[in-house]
């Protein structure tokens, strides 16, 4: 079963179920999590499957959305185990915490941000970091307990390069030693030393190899791939310091507005979504971190305008992606990278942001 979430200003879940997969999709509302769940007559993995996604319910998050567009990735978060999902409430300045199990979401935790704004969250383990947008910006670290309690980590509160420097995303590198901010006004990349008690320290701040750093997504060799809203996608290297070496700079998508971004689980491909383009660009990843367009014209799905962000399931098999229509598309992820279309579900809150999968 393949399971997807998806959330908005509010906070929307949704998951997709496919037979013999158990992954999913979640998104963001308002106020709500949502559940979509994909199912198969026959496996979905095998010559003329039947696939398609289903809406299974909602779930409230207790605070309140922007009611308006985060301008960011990552409003939703999934745990490594795949117990817990996150989500922002950026209307009410905090976070909120669900239990996944068999019959859906369950609300544990909602505590403060730590700044204003929050657009953005990650989790590795039992530790948690969220994006404040508002104000000077910030980053602020939490602890997850074992019942779900977020808890903030002493000290984990730091500031971005500047003031309004308009961030769109913070993650976790794989090793969990890193965590990166793009700001997309200063056209910087953030990179913030974690330490064994979960604390962050102060940003190294790396020149963005294309404009307008948007989202991001590491592949398994700690490689970062950047999509960058002015037309293009950058890849790096980590090295033991923390410091950002370009692999590939500024790669064009010949497509408006690359804006969201993924990679496969074994590092192979990465996506970008066009918001002006109505595509989705494919890229191969060199074992050097490098990067080249699947398709010469950067089409390697064509799905129509408004896509507003990505995920990839826990097995890398399948693509999915929000519209602004408020809509779910799922695509199998060829082995040569290109997409096949396998499945669509509309009627999403009309204040949904934010896509995961597992």
């Amino acid at each position: 079963m393949h399971k997807s979430f998806a959330f908005g200003t509010a906070v929307l879940l949704g998951l997709a179920a496919c037979a013999q997969d158990n992954n999913g999709i979640t998104g963001l509302a308002a106020d709500r999590a949502v559940d979509i769940a994909p199912s198969a007559a026959v496996s979905a993995d095998a010559p003329g499957a039947v696939y398609a996604l289903t809406w299974l319910g909602s779930v409230a998050t207790g605070g309140s959305g922007a009611g308006s567009s985060l301008g960011s990735q990552g409003a939703v978060a999934l745990s490594d185990d795949g117990r817990w999902l996150f989500a922002v409430n950026a209307g009410s300045d905090d976070i909120s915490a669900f239990q996944i199990t068999p019959p859906g979401l369950a609300l544990t935790s909602r505590v403060a941000s730590g700044g204003i704004r929050p657009i953005s969250v990650t989790v590795h383990d039992n530790v948690v970091y969220v994006l404040n947008a508002g104000g000077d910006g910030n980053i602020s670290g939490f602890t997850v307990g074992n019942g779900g309690a977020l808890t903030p980590i002493a000290g984990s509160t730091r500031s971005l390069s500047g003031s309004a420097v308009g961030p769109a995303q913070v993650a976790f590198s794989p090793n969990a030693r890193w965590l990166v901010v793009t700001e997309k006004a200063t056209n910087r990349l953030d990179v913030y030393a974690v330490g064994s008690d979960g604390s962050a320290s102060a940003a190294n701040t790396t020149a963005s190899a294309g404009g307008t750093p948007f989202g991001f997504a590491f592949g398994h060799r700690d490689e970062l791939f950047v999509s960058e809203a002015t037309g293009s996608a950058s890849s790096y290297t980590i090295d033991d310091s923390g410091a950002l070496a370009l692999a590939s700079g500024a790669v064009l998508t010949h497509q408006g507005a690359p804006c969201w971004a993924v990679v496969t689980k074994n590092g192979k491909f990465g996506y970008t979504a066009n918001a002006q383009g109505g595509s989705i660009s494919g890229f191969a990843v060199a074992n050097d971190g490098s990067i080249g367009l699947i398709d010469a014209d950067g089409r390697t799905a064509v799905v129509g305008g408004g896509n507003i962000d990505l995920a990839v399931s826990g097995n890398s098999r399948y693509l999915y992606q929000l519209t602004g229509n408020r809509s779910i598309s799922g695509f199998r992820i060829e082995a040569d990278g290109h997409l096949t279309a396998v499945g669509n579900i509309a009627g999403l809150p009309a204040s949904t942001v934010g896509l995961v999968a597992r």
